[in-house]
């Protein structure tokens, strides 16, 4: 990464950008996270740094700073003229000149474009799963990469991706960053023992594996030596979440197992947790690691995507094949029984996170990239 001293003192006096972040919804997710991560850390740094949600609000909307102006579009419907011009009209007002549009919101960046020329475009693929699409499931984005100006991907993967497929050329690889959220409400107090706890945060959904852990859990009898095992994310009631509540019935595991859905207060709920686990079956950066690095927990985490560039396995944590669920049974028995390892796990990862993934040394890369 580039962190001289020259870059910093340009960027420190450049307070004429005016930067808008674009997403679809405020629910508590990777690509929903870092919106919100930016537009609050970029107020110290720009003229203006906003936010703007064009689907749907959510629990992260509580962690936005009161100093970054706020849209929420209501948007019903793909081509929501209605939505478009309140957003045309909140973009003049602040007088902004980028749109940084994470996800899936590049469609309604590049509208916007269309009716207001004069705007530039960065748009941020949070998606670690693209390089596996078909060309046809990408055809939208890559017609609308005409009118991007920047594009910005969370590993080297989807940067290779994005060089070969999309229409803009600047393309660069930044990664994920966290920070404290200081407007936390320190509410949900979790179930289980102080010192036997496992938490996974991710929502109840596809990709992030979730029978694979409760399977794993169940056959390492970790709880009949008082362990529990905590289940932290959006729960829609779906097919999937009354699959994960049924092996959990089943398996008499309700003692042990406690599912909460979303909370708003993640750091909290992790200081009262020893070990981290994430056992998506694919990821592009995700923040959950940054959080559990954090926050000082020994992690144990799927081996896909950026993983083993945060994790060094068997240094600041351990990584397993998210199809074996037997490997990440025997090596939550391993972390368990081990209080050594487990200090020296959590100290080694919250190390990497405030060296490698500060908010200093990404946006001193972000606004050096943009300008």
């Amino acid at each position: 990464m580039m962190k001289t001293n020259k870059i910093i003192k340009k960027i420190k006096y450049n307070s004429k950008v005016r930067i808008l972040q674009l997403i679809d919804s405020l629910e508590a997710g990777g690509a929903e996270r870092m919106a919100v991560n930016y537009a609050n850390t970029l107020v110290s740094r720009v003229e203006v740094s906003a936010l703007a949600v064009s689907r749907k609000e959510g629990a992260l909307k509580d962690e936005l700073s009161d100093e970054v102006p706020y849209l929420f579009l209501n948007r019903k419907k793909l081509l929501d003229l209605s939505a478009l011009w309140r957003l045309r009209t909140f973009i003049f007002h602040n007088r902004i000149e980028w749109v940084h549009a994470h996800g899936t919101s590049f469609f309604m960046a590049v509208l916007l474009k269309l009716v207001y020329p004069k705007l530039k475009i960065v748009w941020h693929d949070h998606n670690g799963n693209r390089v596996k699409m078909r060309t046809n499931d990408n055809r939208m984005l890559i017609a609308s990469s005409f009118f991007f100006n920047r594009v910005l991907v969370v590993n080297e993967e989807l940067k290779i991706w994005a060089e070969q497929h999309l229409k803009c050329k600047k393309v660069a690889y930044l990664p994920n960053f966290t920070v404290i959220n200081e407007k936390e409400q320190k509410n949900t107090v979790l179930n289980g023992t102080s010192g036997k706890r496992i938490v996974c945060l991710a929502n109840l959904r596809h990709p992030k594996n979730h029978l694979t852990l409760l399977t794993a859990f169940h056959i390492s009898r970790l709880a009949e030596t008082g362990w529990s095992l905590h289940l932290i994310g959006k729960d829609n009631s779906d097919a999937y979440s009354e699959e994960l509540k049924n092996y959990i019935r089943t398996n008499n595991l309700s003692e042990s197992v406690f599912v909460y859905g979303g909370c708003n207060d993640v750091f909290h709920v992790l200081q009262q947790t020893t070990i981290g686990v994430l056992a998506s079956t694919y990821e592009g950066f995700p923040v959950t690691l940054l959080e559990y690095g954090l926050s000082g927990l020994a992690v144990i985490s799927s081996n896909v995507g950026y993983c083993s560039e945060i994790i060094n396995d068997t240094e600041s944590g351990m990584l397993f094949n998210p199809m074996n669920k037997t490997e990440l049974s025997e090596k939550l028995v391993v972390l368990a029984k081990n209080d050594d390892l487990i200090s020296e796990f959590g100290s080694s990862l919250k190390k990497t996170v405030e060296n490698r993934f500060s908010e200093q040394a990404v946006i001193t890369d972000y606004l050096h990239f943009i300008n």
